[in-house]
């Protein structure tokens, strides 16, 4: 099938009154996963290959793309490609050549007024290139190792008149959010603040997105999606699946040397989050 757009994916659940998961791409067999359980559940999905990703991958944007585009094509679901975390404005600027139709430009880590430039510089970039464009305002903590922000932690909630102000200044289509979700949380074990994802919702006019999904339970991520979320970032769950079935599998047979008797079960065991976290939006 051929590859849709993230901004008419996010768009047409906006329309629906659903969510839109986006999982991430690491390796091949992520790809294969995201598409097999998207194909099972009967729903779009988004795959996203992240700027750590693109480092694992020897910095090399193309390959990585190549693979997981020509995933996308093969698939029977609406897929979309998009580019996650991205800080390096090269990578930004790589993204256009290699078919993506989205970014999340992350300048959350500089301070607001640097955030607010770089972020409206990067979009008046990417719309003139027909690339949807998602920025992130508040701190989603737990990425690259680091702790979880404290809840009360300067940053650690987005405010909606900021918000607000944020997506005016930048233009930008998507706008990731913190209302208490963490990156890299292997425990769904989350809480978040429904009342803070009303008021933005209220506030801003563009999509909510909820990075650090895989920590969230899904009696959680039902009543966000009520309240307002619509992109749904998922992750962690992936390679926790994957995971467990290499380390099952190496534990059963020590002496086994043939990936593919591991990565088998480990596909199968992500499509099976995939299909799930489908279902429930």
């Amino acid at each position: 099938m051929p590859l849709r757009t993230t901004g008419e994916l996010v768009a047409q659940a906006v329309a629906d009154g659903r969510g839109v998961a986006a999982f991430n791409v690491i390796t091949l067999e992520h790809a294969e996963a995201i598409a097999l359980g998207a194909e099972r559940a009967g729903s779009p999905a988004i795959l996203q290959i992240s700027e750590n990703a693109v480092k694992f991958h020897g910095g090399d944007l193309s390959a990585v793309a190549a693979a997981t585009a020509a995933v996308a094509h093969a698939s029977s679901a609406p897929l979309s490609l998009h580019l996650d975390h991205v800080t390096d404005t090269a990578l930004l600027r790589a993204a256009h050549a290699e078919g993506f139709s989205s970014v999340m430009f992350d300048a959350s880590k500089l301070a607001h007024a640097d955030n607010v430039k770089a972020t409206a510089d990067a979009v008046r970039w990417a719309h003139e290139r027909g690339i949807w464009i998602e920025a992130e305002l508040g701190e989603v903590g737990g990425k690259n190792g680091e702790p979880p922000l404290a809840a009360h932690a300067p940053g650690a909630r987005t405010d909606p008149t900021e918000a607000a102000a944020y997506v005016t200044a930048t233009g930008v289509d998507a706008l990731a959010v913190a209302v208490g979700s963490a990156h890299a949380m292997t425990e769904r074990t989350a809480a978040l603040d429904h009342g803070l994802i009303r008021s933005l919702r209220d506030a801003v006019p563009v999509p909510l997105v909820l990075h650090g999904s895989s920590g969230v339970p899904d009696t959680e991520i039902r009543t966000a999606l009520a309240s307002g979320m619509t992109k749904i970032n998922v992750g962690t769950a992936l390679n926790a699946a994957f995971t467990g079935e290499v380390r099952d599998y190496l534990a059963a047979d020590p002496s086994g040397v043939d990936p593919r008797k591991y990565l088998t079960p480990a596909r199968e065991a992500m499509a099976g989050v995939v299909e799930s976290f489908l279902r429930l939006l």
